[in-house]
């Protein structure tokens, strides 16, 4: 059976072209935020597709990923309502859904299970909302 994977994953001479693996090293090196790995829900909504409770996974002060129960489409317009459980205000962001991932984990004595997450980029935060931090708060 004739292979059909595409020459550049072969196992022969040097590529003219970086090989895939390469490509995504390159673009991991473009990140301009430091990433947190977070755990904690807020909730996403669009006017097109309702209001989700996601659990946010890790941020940066350039987008987050979210684990989500569905995926948005690529390209939709989010509204990011974070709130502290001690706390009246909310911090509200608009983001963009910039790309969908699958999580697969397995927890010792299980069956593997997958998860569906999507990368929010943020555009955009609301200043217009007083955001009021009880006093001896510490973020983590």
């Amino acid at each position: 059976m004739k292979s059909t994977r595409p020459s550049e994953w072969s196992s022969g001479p040097a590529p003219s072209r970086p090989r895939r693996a390469d490509s995504v090293g390159v673009a991991a090196e473009k990140r301009i935020h430091i990433r947190f790995d977070m755990l904690f829900s807020c909730v996403v909504a669009s006017e097109l597709y309702g209001e989700v409770t996601v659990v946010v996974r890790n941020v940066s002060a350039g987008g987050m990923l979210v684990q989500a129960p569905e995926v948005l489409p690529l390209g939709a317009v989010v509204t990011v309502h974070f709130r502290m459980p001690d706390c009246d205000d909310e911090l509200v962001a608009q983001a963009e859904v910039k790309h969908h991932l699958c999580l697969n984990f397995a927890i010792p004595g299980e069956e593997p299970r997958a998860a569906r997450a999507m990368g929010l980029r943020f555009l955009d935060f609301d200043t217009e909302l007083p955001l009021t931090l009880p006093g001896q708060r510490v973020l983590h």
